[in-house]
């Protein structure tokens, strides 16, 4: 297996990748049957119960091997994550329940672009970045990566429209959505980008059936033109797990 050399992003069919600890159990078999491996989250205490498992909020993946854990579970998810061979930073910022104390490390990354509120940013990604020579443009929504369904390096997908604007002014495609259809236990709806994740060059997941969510046809014909192929990982209501992050193909 190889690292992703760039992050959510695999160049060859995933073999591993990261989810909520919660996550349905027919999702993780429909990932296996597909040669992805999983490694679960710990719940982090501080945070409220629908995202305290998810790992787009606790974690960063900078890239190659180099994972930015937040503190508040660094200790319960570094053991599994060095066996696995990354190499763990431990970030400087304790996520505590509410926004904008539990956003530092839902960074939005498209390939040498990173869209945040950079005013919550965690400094070790910030400074990650600066040594890849990340560009960091900032935006004022804090859930940027949970907002956001990365197709490719040039093209997205989100109902954010101030992040869709973002993204186009520098040069990556956006089809934008009406928000809503997407289950979120706890709250009115879930994002789009926390309810997806690549698992392959080409190859979209979908953590359950897309039927309810908002211009759902218009979403699968965006993805045929592009030449991804879609799939639907179980067939319940699709929920936002806070992202399937693959991390080795």
């Amino acid at each position: 297996m190889s690292f992703l050399q760039t992050p959510y992003i695999p160049s060859d069919s995933v073999k591993l990748a990261v989810l909520d600890y919660r996550a349905d159990a027919q999702l993780e078999a429909a990932l296996y049957s597909e040669g992805v491996s999983v490694i679960r989250t710990t719940p982090c205490k501080e945070l409220y119960d629908a995202i305290n498992g998810h790992p787009d909020i606790l974690l960063h993946h900078t890239g190659e091997n180099r994972i930015v854990l937040a503190p508040n579970v660094f200790d319960q998810l570094s053991p599994v994550l060095l066996k696995k061979g990354f190499a763990l930073t431990k970030g400087a910022t304790w996520l505590s329940r509410n926004y904008p104390e539990n956003i530092a490390y839902n960074v939005l990354r498209v390939g040498s672009y990173a869209f945040h509120n950079t005013k919550y940013t965690d400094i070790r990604i910030l400074e990650e970045f600066e040594k890849l020579n990340v560009k960091t443009i900032h935006v004022n929504q804090g859930y940027t990566k949970c907002s956001v369904c990365i197709i490719n390096a040039a093209t997205i997908i989100t109902s954010d429209i101030k992040l869709a604007n973002a993204a186009e002014k520098n040069g990556i495609e956006s089809l934008l959505i009406k928000p809503g259809g997407i289950e979120l236990t706890g709250l009115n709806y879930g994002f789009i980008g926390g309810a997806s994740g690549l698992i392959g060059n080409n190859k979209l997941a979908f953590t359950g059936c897309v039927e309810n969510i908002p211009e759902a046809n218009r979403i699968i014909d965006f993805l045929n033109i592009k030449g991804i192929e879609v799939k639907i990982l179980t067939n319940k209501q699709i929920k936002d797990i806070g992202s399937i992050i693959p991390l080795k193909y």
